[in-house]
């Protein structure tokens, strides 16, 4: 076991790297965590990533807040959690500042583009380690395909695609279980106090949890209430739209509940509202926004900080606006982020019973080759978004359809994201073979890698 001061030096480090959205910052941990020191097992990680998968909110940061409580219980998962944002929340907190202040974002590409360039091949390594690992038998590679082409090019949700891999598991485990590979029954690596601790926790505790955090998550709806009082609001604004801070984070606060699949499915409806609804973006602005959370540290969704910053500077209700701005981009991540600790510190307890449950074996090995396609469809998608400046979608299959009015309408059936092939950014995929020959040929480390890389992306997109 390592020590706490030990493990929050590591989430420190990882908060500071974790560039390149779900994929590498999942491939990071993974790399760290597992292979350099070893503190989880791959079956372990895998498992936690599993339940990680089905939650609303980011994975990645929930599966950091997973791995800290397996590791130091609540004070764990609490560092770890808060360490894996609060660098990119800050990057995006002076980055808001000086959006509202200069509406200039443009510098910061330079910055961080050959970061983003290097991360590429750590996810190309994480897919690889993990695949090899994981898929132990053929329905598992079977499974890892067809969950890799129904995220690819069907678009299906990942949370159903999670569901019914499970159920294949489940069923083909009760007619053929030597087809699978037991990947929930591996013995604790956890010294047998705190693997008691927290494989059976009682009812009352649990229901404790659960108060307890609902109520922390929802303290600043208090706060904000009072705050209108006091600058002379009416008691009907309180939580209404003329008190920008109440709804900023009840807002926030809805959306942390239905953010299945990671930010991008939600930031079309986040987008639309802010702009037609709330009127806290003008048109155009949220592309800004969404580009300062790609460059920066941290889970895309700190874009909706980035939302609720310039809200309530907009709107600052008796206060200075670039503090009423901070105050709304802290109660948008608040309102955000705390709903992951509810989901680990309640859940996760029961979710490391199952792995001691051989009639959910089958499920959870099956999830677990399911979650190699969805890791693989993310570290697509990244590759195509760091490597060309345009990808639309391509139709393979399409049905007509009458649309009354509008006549004869074409329908894709199946669709997959497809680059300009003219907009290929040469000098991200010299990065990028830069940082796959440093970590595969001269296995050269991380940390080195993305500096070599940052260095090199930043003389690269600034002077030639």
């Amino acid at each position: 076991m390592p020590s706490f001061a030990e493990t929050t030096k590591v989430w420190a480090r990882i908060g500071f790297l974790s560039f390149g959205g779900p994929a590498g910052q999942i491939a990071l941990m993974h790399r760290t965590i597992v292979d350099e020191k070893r503190w989880v097992s791959e079956e372990r990680f895998l498992h936690a990533l599993n339940y990680c998968m089905l939650l609303p909110g980011p994975e990645a940061q929930q599966l950091a807040t997973y791995i800290g409580w397996l590791l130091h219980g609540t004070r764990g998962g609490l560092v770890a959690g808060l360490l894996f944002i609060l660098p990119g929340f800050a990057v995006i907190l002076a980055l808001s500042t000086a959006y509202a202040l200069y509406h200039q974002a443009e510098w910061l590409q330079s910055l961080f583009f050959g970061l983003k360039a290097a991360v590429l091949a750590i996810v190309i390594e994480a897919v690889i380690r993990i695949g090899r690992r994981a898929l132990k038998a053929r329905f598992h590679r079977v499974v890892a395909a067809l969950a890799f082409l129904a995220l690819f090019a069907l678009d299906v949700p990942f949370p159903v695609v999670i569901v019914l891999a499970g159920l294949a598991g489940f069923v083909l485990h009760g007619f053929a279980p030597k087809a699978l590979v037991d990947a929930a029954t591996e013995p604790s690596q956890l010294p047998a106090d705190l693997a008691a601790l927290r494989a059976a926790p009682p009812f009352i505790r649990t229901l404790g949890v659960l108060v307890f955090w609902v109520a922390v998550w929802q303290l600043p709806l208090l706060l904000t209430g009072a705050h209108a009082l006091k600058a002379g609001f009416i008691p009907e604004a309180m939580g209404g739209d003329a008190n920008s801070f109440a709804a900023v984070f009840s807002f926030f606060s809805r959306m942390a509940l239905v953010t299945f699949g990671g930010a991008y499915a939600v930031l079309a409806y986040v987008a639309q509202t802010a702009v037609e609804h709330y009127a806290w973006l003008r048109p155009g602005e949220m592309l800004d926004g969404l580009a300062l959370a790609e460059t920066t540290p941290g889970p895309l969704v700190l874009v909706l900080c980035y939302v609720g910053f310039l809200a309530t500077f907009r709107n600052p209700m008796g206060l200075d606006p670039v503090l009423a701005g901070m105050l709304g981009a802290g109660l948008a991540a608040w309102a955000t982020f705390v709903p992951s600790f509810i989901w680990i510190f309640a859940g996760a307890p029961y979710v490391e019973r199952l792995r001691a449950n051989t009639a959910l074996s089958g499920a959870l090995s099956a999830i677990t080759a399911a979650v190699v396609g969805v890791i693989l469809n993310l570290a697509i998608w990244f590759a195509l978004h760091v490597l060309f400046g345009e990808v639309g979608r391509a139709t393979l299959l399409s049905r007509t359809v009458e649309a009354g009015a509008a006549g004869r309408v074409e329908v894709p059936l199946i669709s997959i994201a497809w680059p300009e092939w003219q907009s290929l950014d040469l000098a991200a995929l010299g990065v990028s073979l830069l940082a796959v020959l440093l970590t595969f040929r001269l296995k050269v480390g991380m940390v080195k890698t993305l500096a070599i890389c940052a260095v090199v992306g930043f003389v690269l997109n600034q002077f030639i």
